[in-house]
């Protein structure tokens, strides 16, 4: 179907050198701009992000500092952007919650006035979870083709959700059938707390994974801001996370593994 535009309409993709907004920097902007007479514009940028980019990241999109060393930083690219931005409105993919909040920090940071909260936002993603449902009833259709009866009983989720794991099995070939591999494959972090406030890192250590000291090792945290402790204990935060932080805390002091 071909879109209904009243302004050209920007699609587009950053790569990073992670996702913290406020901290990480673009490294590959991509954009595809659609006229409303249909005509199309792209285009696709290496940029230098002047900070190292992390070997697990570059394990994701392939890019490397090499590849990025001789290509222009940000702010020399800003003003020519915003030509190409100008009047139009944008589109992405959970570009909401993080493409435009990292772009507009990036402009920010060039001393680059756009002013993106004129304009229209499209998140795809956004659109993908709610015209298709993710809940168990849904996964109960899709994957074993019957309607889930008395949904939000206990008992009833309970049996679904048993045979919903059973043909995700059968349906995957690639998916382990092995309780640990699918703990591993259904985690999006080590957690060190049930909540995951706390996760390890690559190295198996604890770091913050909320608030203002995320991605900093907890024993770093509790060294050079004391009173962070007694604001977590006292804070409406799950006994568990307490509980795993106060060891954290006892293993330090007294030198324990």
């Amino acid at each position: 179907m071909k879109l209904n535009l009243r302004n050209p309409l920007i699609f587009f993709d950053l790569e990073t050198t992670g996702i913290d907004v406020a901290l990480d920097r673009i490294v590959e902007i991509s954009y595809l701009k659609i006229y409303p007479n249909g005509d199309e514009e792209s285009k696709t940028m290496k940029v230098n992000p002047t900070i190292p980019i992390p070997p697990k990241v570059t394990a994701i999109h392939g890019i490397t500092d090499e590849d990025v060393r001789d290509a222009p930083k940000f702010s020399e690219i800003a003003k020519t952007l915003t030509k190409v931005f100008e009047g139009s409105d944008f589109a992405g993919y959970n570009s909401n919650k993080f493409d435009l909040p990292l772009l507009a920090e990036e402009f920010l940071r060039a001393g680059v006035d756009v002013d993106l909260k004129k304009r229209k936002f499209i998140d795809i993603q956004v659109i993908f979870h709610k015209k298709e449902q993710r809940t168990l009833g849904a996964a109960y259709k899709f994957y074993c083709d019957k309607n889930l009866e008395d949904a939000h009983t206990a008992e009833a989720d309970t049996r679904a959700t048993y045979e919903v794991l059973k043909a995700q099995l059968d349906r995957y070939a690639d998916l382990p059938n092995d309780v640990d591999e699918l703990s591993k494959y259904s985690s999006h972090n080590r957690n060190a707390d049930f909540l995951g406030r706390i996760i390890y890192d690559d190295e198996g250590i604890e770091i913050f994974n909320f608030g203002k000291y995320k991605g900093q090792r907890v024993t770093e945290v509790l060294k050079k801001d004391q009173g962070y402790y007694a604001w977590m204990m006292n804070g409406q935060f799950p006994l568990h996370t307490k509980n795993v932080l106060t060891s954290i805390k006892l293993r330090e002091a007294f030198g324990k593994k």
